[in-house]
């Protein structure tokens, strides 16, 4: 692809848009290590939410989703949609407790709620663990998609996207802090949004155009409804993709559920995440219990109403507002890019060990008409930034605060770690960019990632309910699930991922269980300080409270409240998305199986989003009577 000049101008709009602004929170963030990391807690809820939905939408999201579409139909998105479960459950259970923790980093929080050397080894431990291993992991992903991306519409090589990547990033990460991360992400969310909703428009009049003989997104839609209601994806698990006529016997792409007769693909698809992953899994952006960006922008925000309904936003957002663009392009690449070999030969100059079936996504946008070429690519580099210069603030923020500030120099001028805080986001990017060499896919990278964290969420709800959680719990977690994700595969290396997380599950889980049971216990004068802080609910803390003469603040209704946003809030996010779905089937359908589908969920959405909002209310007034 060769850009106009016209699309060269939106570019550079696109890009003084979004960076020229974040130059003014240079003197400010600056200041203190707590302006820098955590934007001197004074964050509203919409930036805070907003923030969020940009840091979860990066350059490697669509290709992402494009890849899990032709692979395994639309429904193997439920491998994200799923953790709707923890995202949701942060908002009423756990977004309110952040904030009351005070502490500028999720990492701080182990010396609040542990005791003695080994909270301070989880808490140094894993500042580099998160900070430098999974936040270069994550990056890597995003900057193997850039690479994609770039080599598809202009042929560059990898190490060209790498350098203007990085030098962008990295400058205007270590000069404005997490105030200029957030304005940022705030202005890149509009423009990434415009631009994904472009290009599925542009892909439906591409298939109209071809199918139909006709240039127009309604032609579009009848068409790819027809050429894709009878078809399948062939494929197991692991296997090769493929369509074949429907016959029964396995997955069509259409389907929003997946087929359950089809075993290996419905449990890695949808049984898997729906009943452990969501819980069991640790995987950046939707922790269970909270944490790595989302807790920042958690403990960034000015008051525990601002926290929940910042978070409340950003999954509402993040599961009902940005999947269907993706997902109509992604189906719209199946008709025009049926396998593998039909992106290789129309782009002859890409290097064909980049292109995989994430690089269908970037193959479409050569439908784009000149102007939204330029919006389309301002609007990926804008997905690129807003990822990269989340996790460069938030591992420096590890780096700097829970490791070097703790254990290596301690009483420095303000003005010393802020310094280093610059010095180390330079680091990370260096390291993320020859990760993202040794990497493939997207969906390798994020199988690895829930790989290594399988069987350690649990841990991250229950320290919150539950005394008998101790540092040697979450020690024993990490190792146990470091060690199964090598050696379960290497002892039945034929079982697939699946089955093979379940076991990593399982034996990470009861290995913590025990220790919590037998190992050493917490100080009690810790878990008593802790108790009066942040107030946690529940018969998990009653033996604390009772030693201490401590009183239980929240209520009942308080907590059957939560339980109700949490289940009314989770129903309206799938109903809303399943909602939107058939209405989209409906104009390529003319039935009316899909149009009263549509208007079904609509109805359910609407009545479990009013619960969702009643319950919000309660919180929030409770929050305001606690201050």
């Amino acid at each position: 692809m060769r850009l106009q000049t016209l699309d060269w101008i939106i570019v550079a709009i696109s890009i003084l848009i979004c960076f020229v602004p974040a130059l003014f929170f240079a003197r400010r963030s600056g200041q203190s290590t707590s302006e820098f990391f955590a934007s001197g807690r004074s964050v509203p809820w919409w930036l805070a939410g907003l923030s969020m939905v940009a840091t979860t939408f990066s350059s490697d999201t669509p290709n992402w989703v494009t890849e899990q579409v032709r692979k395994f139909g639309v429904a193997g998105n439920w491998q994200w949609w799923s953790q709707a479960l923890t995202g949701v459950a942060t908002v009423f259970f756990f977004a309110r407790l952040w904030r009351r923790s005070g502490v500028m980093t999720d990492l701080e929080f182990y010396e609040l709620r542990y005791s003695g050397r080994e909270a301070s080894l989880v808490r140094g431990f894993r500042a580099v663990y998160l900070g430098l291993f999974f936040n270069c992991f994550i990056m890597g992903m995003v900057t193997l998609a850039a690479c994609k991306i770039a080599n598809i519409l202009f042929g560059l090589p990898a190490w060209q996207t790498i350098v203007i990547c990085g030098v962008l990033n990295v400058v205007f990460a270590a000069h404005s802090g997490l105030w200029g991360v957030l304005v940022i992400d705030m202005l890149q969310f509009f423009i990434k949004m415009t631009a994904v909703f472009a290009a599925a428009w542009f892909s439906l009049v591409e298939v109209g155009r071809r199918l139909a003989g006709d240039a127009s997104v309604t032609a579009g839609l009848r068409s790819l409804y027809g050429a894709l209601a009878d078809r399948q994806v062939v494929t197991s698990a692991r296997g090769v993709p493929a369509l074949s006529a429907y016959d029964g016997s396995g997955q069509r792409v259409l389907e929003l559920l997946p087929n359950f007769a089809f075993e290996e693909l419905a449990l890695m698809t949808f049984i898997l995440p729906m009943a452990v992953s969501w819980w069991a899994n640790w995987y950046p952006g939707a922790e269970p219990g909270g944490g790595s960006y989302i807790a920042q922008r958690m403990l960034a925000s000015k008051s525990e109403k601002d926290s929940l309904g910042g978070t409340l936003f950003f999954n509402v957002a993040h599961y009902v507002m940005r999947p269907w663009p993706w997902i109509v392009t992604a189906l719209c690449s199946i008709v025009v890019y049926p396998d593998l070999a039909s992106i290789k030969a129309a782009f002859p100059e890409a290097d064909p060990g980049l292109i995989g079936h994430d690089s269908a996504f970037p193959a479409m946008l050569k439908f784009m008409p000149v102007g939204f070429v330029g919006l389309m690519v301002g609007g990926l580099i804008a997905a690129n930034s807003s990822t990269i210069l989340t996790h460069l603030n938030w591992g420096s923020s590890y780096l700097v605060h829970d490791f070097y500030r703790r254990f290596l120099v301690k009483g420095a001028e303000e003005s010393h770690y802020v310094n280093v805080g610059r010095v180390s986001t330079v680091l990370l990017y260096v390291v993320a960019a020859l990760l993202s060499l040794t990497m493939s896919s997207a969906q390798q990278a994020f199988q690895i990632l829930l790989s290594i964290g399988a069987g350690t969420g649990l841990i991250y709800v229950a320290r919150w309910y539950w005394w008998r959680v101790s540092a040697w719990c979450e020690i024993v977690a990490m190792v146990m699930s470091l060690v199964t994700s090598v050696a379960v595969p290497l002892v039945l290396p034929d079982v697939g991922f699946a089955k093979t997380t379940l076991i990593q599950v399982g034996i990470t889980t009861v290995s913590w269980l025990v220790i919590a049971f037998v190992g050493p216990q917490t100080n009690p004068a810790t878990l008593a300080d802790f108790c009066r802080r942040v107030r946690p609910s529940g018969p998990g803390w009653d033996a604390v409270r009772q030693a201490a003469g401590i009183r239980e603040e929240t209520t009942a209704g308080s907590a059957g409240m939560a339980l109700l946003g949490w289940i009314m809030g989770c129903i309206a996010i799938w109903s809303a998305l399943f909602a939107l779905g058939h209405f989209l089937y409906a104009v390529g359908e003319p039935g009316h199986v899909n149009r009263n589908a549509a208007w079904t969920f609509g109805a359910v959405a609407l009545v479990s989003a009013s619960l969702t909002l009643r319950a919000a209310r309660v919180l929030w007034k409770d929050g305001q009577s606690d201050a």
